[in-house]
């Protein structure tokens, strides 16, 4: 939070100098006599800008619920499995529960935190892996067991997939193009603001506050969101947790 709050500040005092550094240089009154031409300029620019800001935090934003969606799919079909596994009598159907509960705690302590730092620990893979021979070892001795058995392994490999797709989505990121072009598109809206001829340099100045403070501001959001499992605003673990509690509940 202090370094999003440090870049709106540096991003709004760059703005500010550089409007100094445009008055001193040059002043109003002489600006003034190209208003037209620089108004024209400026709506073509900020038309542009402002498409592309939305563009991009709509995206980013887009892929942060889908984040959101997949994790709590990934802890709902570990219910599922829980649950399944309570209708077979086999003795490697309690050995699922087991995993289950430490697959979903595990999920909460180490696996979610360390998805910031794109290291994802090989424990959550082995843990799968060993709920997969449990499931593979089970045999059915009805109709119905054979039924969840099966149902028990589809939805763990439902699972499975959307633990690899919750992995990929820690690393993904927009590339370093678009980011060059969203800071140079800030940096060219601003500073074209800046050369408007406005004989009160007060108003002026607010004006070149309040824009640079709001394309700031929307640049941070984009960095933040843009990484699902890092900064301020980070898909957490709650359906793991409500995962546990269902574990709890049943084994009682």
């Amino acid at each position: 939070m202090l370094t999003n709050i440090l870049i709106v500040i540096a991003g709004v005092v760059g703005a500010v100098a550089f409007l100094f550094a445009v008055t001193h240089t040059s002043p109003a009154h002489s600006r003034k006599e190209s208003n037209d031409f620089t108004g024209a300029v400026v709506a073509v620019i900020g038309t542009t800008y402002a498409v592309l800001l939305a563009f991009m935090l709509s995206g980013v934003w887009n892929m942060f619920q889908q984040a959101e969606v997949n994790a709590e799919q990934e802890a709902n079909d570990l219910v599922n499995v829980y649950r399944l596994s309570t209708q077979l009598s086999d003795p490697g159907a309690q050995q699922i529960r087991n995993l289950a509960s430490q697959y979903a705690q595990y999920a909460i302590d180490k696996e979610f935190p360390s998805l910031g730092d794109e290291i994802v620990p090989p424990q959550g893979g082995t843990l799968i892996a060993e709920i997969w021979k449990a499931a593979g070892s089970i045999k059915a001795v009805s109709a119905n067991e054979q039924i969840a058995l099966t149902q028990l392994l589809a939805t763990l490999g439902s699972m499975t997939q959307h633990r690899r797709i919750r992995i990929m989505q820690s690393r993904e990121m927009l590339p370093g193009i678009l980011w060059t072009v969203l800071i140079a598109g800030g940096v060219i809206t601003v500073a074209a603001a800046c050369f408007f001829g406005v004989p009160n340099f007060r108003f002026h100045l607010l004006q070149v506050i309040v824009l640079s403070f709001l394309i700031s501001l929307v640049l941070v959001a984009i960095a933040d969101i843009d990484r699902p499992y890092q900064g301020d605003v980070k898909v957490n673990p709650d359906g793991f947790q409500f995962a546990l509690q269902t574990f709890s509940t049943r084994s009682q």
